[in-house]
């Protein structure tokens, strides 16, 4: 399992190398920056001392759409209560979630602007949204202090990464592409209150909970376009499936 940090435009090179610190003092080592070069500058470097291979390291993009196209579940990090989605995860909440995921899975942390945080497009296109709880709505945790903390919860679960150079099957993300198409096979429109809740609360299935949806969604979808003579009885699903809840 690889978990990503993903800085979008930071506008203080400090920041960066201090979240640079901040991942290699808690074991990680992927860093992506979007739309900034704020990571090559002198003051990233003096900052990140004694990391300063993260920097090195750090992938660019030029938007935030390019530097999660590759990763399984997007997890954007909020200092405000967003009126678009009911759910905000704290940092220790996120361990349980992350953990029982399909152990090749590419998961992103995403951090917005020092000054704006990230836009309501950016919000939309997390999977789940995660906020620390202050004691003080001001002042607020700069970006090097958030991705250290962020860092510290997730360094606790000691996520093996996988090594075997294979391209991981993107279990979640094709879900929820499923799930998409399937929503507007029966009606339901983008903006719908259904469908918000599902996009919101797909991201906390668990691995098992994951496979079954795939086999529930392809059964619909066949039985949604099969002629009705070829319909002849209900789905089938293995024995293992998910009791009732």
């Amino acid at each position: 399992m690889h978990i990503y940090f993903i800085l979008v435009e930071p506008v203080l090179a400090e920041n960066v190398g201090a979240a640079a610190r901040a991942l290699k003092t808690m074991g990680f080592q992927h860093l992506r920056i979007v739309n900034s070069e704020r990571h090559l500058e002198d003051k990233a470097r003096w900052v990140a001392h004694g990391s300063r291979e993260i920097l090195l390291h750090a992938e660019s993009y030029t938007s935030l759409a390019n530097a999660t196209a590759d990763l399984d579940l997007i997890i954007g990090t909020t200092a405000k209560k967003r009126h678009q989605r009911n759910y905000a995860h704290s940092p220790k909440e996120l361990a349980p979630l992350i953990s029982n995921k399909p152990s090749d899975s590419r998961i992103g942390i995403v951090f917005g602007r020092e000054d704006q945080g990230l836009s309501n497009e950016e919000v939309a296109s997390c999977d789940l949204m995660t906020s620390i709880p202050l004691a003080a709505s001001y002042p607020s945790l700069n970006l090097g202090q958030a991705v250290m903390l962020y860092a510290y919860e997730l360094n606790q679960l000691s996520l093996p990464e996988s090594s075997d150079g294979k391209t991981p099957e993107l279990q979640l993300k094709a879900l929820k592409h499923k799930l998409r198409t399937l929503l507007a096979d029966i009606g339901i429109a983008n903006d719908a209150k259904e469908h918000r809740w599902v996009e919101e609360r797909i991201g906390v299935l668990a691995e098992r909970d994951i496979g079954f949806m795939h086999t529930l969604i392809n059964s619909v979808q066949r039985t949604l376009h099969a002629p009705p003579a070829a319909i002849q009885k209900p789905i089938q699903f293995d024995n293992d499936a998910p009791a009732d809840s």
